[in-house]
């Protein structure tokens, strides 16, 4: 079967997106760990499906690079926004399906993609630490010498516990700069740091305020810095509440073609 394609980046988490608008694939989870596959696929972060939706302008179906589906994708869902209004399935402002229900974003200038994120009300203060899920679960760690951190033997301590080795988490690492907050994620079923995560991201700037003991409750946007590039996010706070979260940041073509499965 050869399988056209089309790869996307965001911040440097790249993505691998089929088009099913007006066709039907299904994918063996053995084919979707191939065409991630860095050595002998395409390789990428994660694989996306495109397809129409009755409720929604469209509905974007996730898979980790292991091949299994994923929950939501934040940089992954800004990347198929982008994507859409290439291909004109959407105009600047769009309405979709993710796995953990419906979305909006909206194309800006420079490649640029405001995605809205679902409200967080599960914010989980644990001594130290930071846990809670912005469409996918989130672990929060302050560090020092974040460049130099073993990131993937650390967060591995974590992720494989008695609590989180079934169901898994992804784990951030995190410190405060000049112009933002510095962020490292290890992401479960890619098992592995990845160059940038949306919903990572997203989970860091939410908790910010908590983290570095900042007396803010409502911001307009914080800067985040990840391996792969800066997003921004902003947010408001209601006691424990976290609404209006829009996660803002490049979404970019790399290339398309073709791969036989």
């Amino acid at each position: 079967m050869q399988l056209s394609f089309s790869k996307y980046q965001g911040t440097g988490n790249d993505f691998i997106i089929l088009d099913a608008w007006n066709s039907n694939i299904e994918l063996s989870e053995a084919q979707i760990k191939f065409c991630c596959d860095r050595n002998f696929g395409v390789g990428a972060d994660g694989l996306m499906i495109i397809k129409k939706c009755v409720d929604a302008d469209f509905e974007m179906i996730y898979f980790n690079s292991d091949g299994l589906p994923g929950s939501m994708c934040g940089n992954g869902s800004r990347c198929i926004v982008q994507y859409a209004f290439t291909k004109k399935y959407i105009s600047k402002k769009t309405r979709f399906l993710a796995t953990d229900g419906m979305h909006e974003a909206e194309i800006l200038e420079d490649a640029q993609v405001s995605l809205k994120m679902g409200n967080v009300d599960n914010f989980e203060k644990r001594d130290n630490d930071f846990y809670l899920n912005t469409g996918s679960p989130h672990y929060i760690i302050a560090v020092n010498g974040i460049e130099k951190f073993a990131v993937v033997d650390e967060a591995r301590k974590i992720r494989y516990n008695g609590e989180f080795s079934v169901k898994g988490t992804n784990v951030n690492f995190v410190q405060p700069e000049e112009d933002g907050i510095s962020v490292r994620t290890y992401e479960r079923g890619v098992e592995d740091e990845t160059l940038s995560c949306g919903t990572g991201v997203t989970a860091v700037a939410l908790v910010s305020a908590d983290i570095f003991h900042l007396k803010k409750n409502k911001s307009e946007l914080i800067n985040i810095i990840t391996p792969g590039g800066k997003l921004k996010v902003s947010f408001e706070r209601n006691h424990m509440v976290f609404e209006n979260i829009h996660l803002i940041g490049p979404a970019t073509f790399v290339f398309e073609g073709s791969i036989n499965l």
